[in-house]
């Protein structure tokens, strides 16, 4: 939706989010706030010669004062607030006045900002002691390598041979993913730095529904791409470019509807990596126009797999909602080797703020829903499960896994390990960190390669704390604590809460 009121002649009735605080004892008049910020909130006041503040534009993407040389801003939250009121809380009032002002959805970039609970936070993890000794990971193996892909049913021997028609797996070093970033939503540089950094950590980055950029292809052994609602740049060779193709039926942050890039993301570069026309919105209907039923979804697997010659697994990615369990038990049925479950916290570029606030479940309570029904049914070894949306730490990951996880996606702490600084306004194109842009001037702040080791310590730094975890646990293998809720401990949670994950109370 148009930012400004004064787009429709309208005069704003909305306070500030933020107060640029200048300390002109410091200031220099050097210039560099001006020239780095995109939203032009300062600017040179020629009449005075002095570097002045707009605080009315301000996003808090804190670039300014954090390339400041003398450190003379500070970026600090409006000091003038609305009224206090039970109901009506100053984002009530502020939201109200812009759709007032503009007729628009309000739309908000990143994962929910809410105070919804997170149930990470409510879980505790088990320690061993005497009988069943820890295990020192400085000096003793531990094995974070798991696979993704569907398991044998049994093994046949036919004819005294045993038979090894094996269903595709990948084997990832680490259970750490990185999540769908589609070219156009983040600049080429950022997934350059993903691609670079997957590899280099033997894991997996996802396109997202972007397509997949020629330049980026000698990364496929470790790239996932997607078959999402707009089929932007699928054809025969982008299939069988990567390493798993991704059928996207939702995501966490907008569960339900479709996807939006603005025309003015969509460079001549963008538009020949999406194959649509230069400056077009690129629209995502929010079904796939053909699955309307499990049946519909298994005809599209197979043509992928019969696409790909059957060398590579299909994954089917979902929202986190309440039928999940059975969602999931038709997306194995119908063939799919992996399926990714995205939970309402997961971060996007453009979300309508109502959809990402009110729709959609935690991803704990989802994952283990999941994991339980597969497991009810039988079936679970015939589908890997990756979970998403709100993973913070390599904490969130072990407890993930013990919920039932093979894998997981993380997205935006991957994206602030580059640089962001969750200011919320990726929709607007004008990211002042060079990554939710398509403005070369504004993409070329990510360095590549730095992004990349910042990346891979991220991903070296959460498995070194997984093998700690795992060491206290007196398990040495990922693979042993998959599905194992014995080590988790609920606190803080209603005993209905604690059924549905599957969990003993702490002290239980």
């Amino acid at each position: 939706m148009p930012r400004k009121a004064s787009d429709f002649g309208i005069r704003s009735n909305r306070l500030p989010e933020y107060a640029v605080d200048r300390d002109y004892e410091l200031c220099i008049g050097c210039g560099v706030c001006i020239r780095q910020c995109s939203f032009d909130v300062h600017y040179l006041d020629e009449d005075h010669d002095t570097v002045r503040s707009r605080s009315e534009l301000c996003v808090g993407c804190h670039r300014c004062s954090a390339l400041c040389p003398t450190r003379a801003l500070a970026i600090k939250p409006n000091p003038a607030q609305y009224r206090a009121h039970g109901s009506w809380s100053g984002e009530h009032v502020k939201d109200i006045n812009l759709q007032a002002e503009t007729g628009g959805v309000v739309l908000t970039g990143s994962g929910n900002d809410k105070r919804a609970p997170v149930y990470w936070d409510n879980l505790l993890i088990n320690a061993s002691q005497v009988t069943n000794p820890s295990i020192d990971p400085l000096r003793e193996p531990m094995e974070l390598r798991t696979h993704l892909g569907a398991r044998l049913d049994a093994v046949n021997i036919q004819a005294g041979s045993l038979d090894s028609r094996l269903p595709p797996t990948i084997p990832i070093s680490t259970p750490i993913v990185f999540s769908a970033l589609s070219y156009g939503a983040v600049s080429f540089q950022v997934q350059l730095a993903l691609a670079q950094a997957a590899q280099e950590l033997g894991t997996l980055w996802n396109t997202g529904e972007g397509g997949f950029h020629p330049r980026l292809r000698e990364y496929g052994s470790n790239t996932i791409v997607q078959v999402a609602s707009g089929r932007f740049g699928v054809d025969l060779d982008y299939l069988n470019s990567a390493r798993m193709v991704e059928i996207k039926i939702g995501q966490g942050a907008k569960p339900g509807i479709g996807g939006h890039l603005a025309g003015e993301k969509v460079s001549k570069d963008v538009s020949a990596t999406r194959m649509i026309p230069e400056g077009t919105d690129a629209i995502s209907p929010a079904p796939q126009h053909d699955i309307y039923s499990i049946e519909d979804l298994r005809m599209l697997v197979f043509a992928l797999k019969e696409a790909t010659n059957y060398k590579v697994p299909v994954s089917v990615k979902i929202a986190a909602v309440h039928n999940a369990p059975a969602i999931a038990s038709g997306m194995v049925r119908a063939g799919a080797d992996v399926i990714a479950i995205d939970g309402f916290r997961g971060g996007t570029g453009a979300a309508p703020k109502v959809i990402r606030d009110n729709v959609g479940l935690p991803i704990e309570f989802a994952l283990a829903a999941v994991d339980q029904r597969l497991r009810d049914e039988g079936i679970r070894n015939r589908v890997s499960i990756i979970a998403g949306g709100g993973v913070r730490n390599a904490a969130d990951v072990v407890k993930a896994i013990a919920l039932g996880a093979d894998a997981v996606y993380v997205g935006t702490a991957a994206l602030i390990a580059i640089g962001c600084t969750l200011c919320q306004k990726c929709y607007s194109g004008k990211c002042n960190w060079g990554i939710a842009t398509q403005d070369p001037y504004l993409a070329k702040r990510v360095n590549p390669d730095i992004a990349r080791r910042r990346l891979v310590n991220l991903v070296k730094g959460w498995s070194h704390e997984i093998k700690e975890m795992l060491g206290g646990m007196g398990i040495n293998a990922i693979e042993s604590l998959r599905s194992n809720r014995s080590q988790l401990r609920g606190i803080g949670l209603t005993a209905e809460e604690l059924s549905i994950l599957g969990v003993k109370p702490a002290g239980g």
